[in-house]
């Protein structure tokens, strides 16, 4: 590791973008950004702790879709971040920062049937999608009709993927319980 450090920018600092988005402007776009950034991570680790441990008949199907979710809020996390940093923001990274920034209810470390994790992933994702919606029309409302364009984008993948979820959690199935047999 290099001993010498210049830091190009500070944390929490906004410089001015070639984007022409006024700096006052990308400010307010930074700060809902980087609240969706840390609630992508929260609901990345989330998603990918229920991953791990899902049990039972439908492991598989349920393992792999799991992943599938995981790696999409993952590249709309790396997206969001690259839009901070066009704007002149710096992207929350850390751990701590991004764990005191995200405005989602986190699920604790205990291990959960997949009934009541999935149930949890759906609040999380409906949270997400409200600040969403929130943040489409803040960025339109200041100009920055390409900000709000990705999240239109990445609105539609969130929603389908909760409507997915929702599914699981259908009573109807094909896997019958030796209970009733």
């Amino acid at each position: 590791m290099s001993t010498q450090k210049q830091v190009r920018q500070q944390a929490g600092t906004v410089e001015e973008n070639g984007l022409r988005l006024e700096t006052e402007k990308a400010e307010q776009v930074i700060d809902a950004l980087n609240a969706d950034l840390a609630n992508a991570y929260a609901l990345y680790h989330q998603l990918h702790k229920h991953h791990w441990n899902v049990e039972g008949a439908e492991f598989l199907d349920i393992h792999v879709f799991l992943q599938e979710v995981y790696e999409d809020v993952e590249a709309a996390a790396d997206e969001l971040a690259e839009r901070l940093q066009a704007l002149g923001g710096v992207p929350h990274a850390s751990m701590t920062t991004l764990a005191e920034n995200a405005t989602v209810e986190v699920e604790d470390e205990d291990v959960y049937d997949i009934r009541t994790s999935l149930a949890n992933d759906i609040e999380m994702m409906g949270d997400i999608i409200e600040s969403y919606r929130e943040h489409i029309e803040l960025a339109e409302g200041l100009g920055d009709y390409a900000t709000s364009e990705i999240l239109r984008e990445q609105i539609v993948t969130l929603e389908e993927h909760t409507h997915h979820l929702e599914h699981y959690l259908e009573d109807d199935t094909l896997v019958l319980d030796s209970a009733t047999h």
